[in-house]
């Protein structure tokens, strides 16, 4: 057996390493205390349960101040709350997974994300209570395809895509961490998208003077929000990319400015890149200065209380912005987006580099924009075409007589 660290006595455990790997203790059978040493603040404790296949946070070891038995723990109450929770956790490890706990555990990926766990409470409000509570592998194509068809009863075919396809995610998060459930194909059937699912408001395309026309109003509501609307407007970017900026990204030196905008962790992704997004050098310029003083990794855009433009902190000011230059409530923020893809588009840059630069695939671009492409095919199809010169024989004309 190898032999324990001293981990009962603060004194000890203030003379380990500070290091990312935490130290461990056995304290049960596939149970282990955990502590992680940090440099300058307390150390934490936490559990490793079910042999070593998961690690939570538990509470702040009483290095620094006093045990209160809650949050800062001395050894003896984390070894009891690690041995509860580990038991409790093993204990549930192998019950089949609900529809409704398949919700919440997609709702806590997206906030480890970074993302929206709001996303995931919108299927659950739609979803009657038997389907809520009916163990994900047994779910069927029927059931769920009924209840999407029952959703276009009261909502646009546009939100009952977006809700059918929340579900979906958390479905299929569910069937990854469980090789139990192996009826992935009940909701690749059963929640198979709508015909006119990727329509709805979010999907207003406007002109570049109606663009020029928001960002000319944007700085009614303050200087910062009217640059993140221009480089909405510029980059075509979702606002969840924008929030996530940082001062660093602005490479406003280059004779090529960029952003090095983060991608938006949808789908499986679940470590956010960045790739570069041309601007102009005024822009850059503005947004150096704009972040000038602060430290390369602080957020560009920190919005009032330093958190950020996070979920729909935007969408009020955009509304207002909106309504100051006549337009109608239809156009979001997403507009922007739209409108940029559609621009790109028509400007004949090729349909790979458009999905590349607005962090989405062919394939979504195909789907989402064939109506802005048909629209102008015919006069891009025509420039193309072949003139063919009328033959000399054609242009005799014979004389009677």
């Amino acid at each position: 057996m190898a032999n324990q660290i001293k981990l009962d006595s603060k004194t000890a455990r203030l003379k380990l390493k500070p290091r990312k790997k935490p130290y461990t203790n056995r304290i049960a059978a596939g149970i282990r205390l955990a502590y992680r040493r940090n440099a300058e603040i307390a150390g934490t404790w936490n559990v490793l349960g079910g042999g070593g296949a998961w690690l939570k946070r538990i509470g702040i070891a009483d290095d620094l101040e006093l045990a209160d038995g809650h949050n800062v723990l001395d050894y003896w109450q984390a070894i009891e709350r690690a041995r509860d929770l580990a038991r409790a956790k093993d204990a549930d490890s192998g019950k089949p997974v609900t529809v409704d706990a398949a919700l919440t555990d997609y709702a806590a990926d997206l906030a480890a994300r970074g993302s929206r766990a709001y996303n995931a409470e919108r299927a659950r409000i739609h979803l009657p209570k038997a389907l809520a509570g009916k163990t994900v592998a047994l779910v069927t194509a029927r059931e769920l395809s009924r209840w999407r068809d029952g959703m276009l009863t009261k909502l646009a075919p546009a939100s009952v895509g977006r809700i059918t396809r929340m579900l979906q995610a958390a479905l299929t998060l569910a069937a990854d961490r469980d090789a139990r459930i192996v009826n992935r194909d009940a909701w690749r059937r059963g929640l198979k998208g709508l015909a006119d699912a990727e329509g709805g408001t979010r999907n207003v395309v406007i002109g570049d003077e109606t663009v020029r026309s928001i960002i000319a109003t944007a700085p009614v509501e303050g200087p910062e929000f009217a640059l993140l609307v221009e480089v909405a407007a510029v980059t075509g970017a979702r606002p969840v990319q924008i929030a996530r900026l940082q001062v660093g990204d602005v490479q406003a030196d280059r004779s090529d400015p960029r952003l090095m905008m983060p991608t938006s962790a949808k789908g499986r992704r679940k470590v956010i890149g960045r790739r570069p997004v041309p601007i102009s050098a005024d822009l850059a310029f503005r947004l150096r200065r704009f972040a000038a003083g602060r430290p390369a990794p602080a957020l560009l855009f920190p919005h009032s209380d330093g958190k950020g433009w996070r979920g729909t902190r935007h969408y009020r000011p955009f509304q207002r912005t909106v309504e100051r230059a006549g337009l109608d409530r239809k156009v979001t923020i997403y507009s922007l987006r739209h409108s940029s893809v559609t621009r790109s588009l028509l400007a004949n840059v090729p349909i790979r580099i458009v999905a590349v630069a607005h962090d989405t695939s062919v394939a979504m671009i195909e789907r989402t924009y064939s109506k802005s492409i048909a629209d102008h095919a015919d006069a891009v199809t025509r420039a193309a075409m072949l003139e063919v010169d009328q033959p000399a024989a054609a242009k005799i004309i014979p004389l009677k007589g």
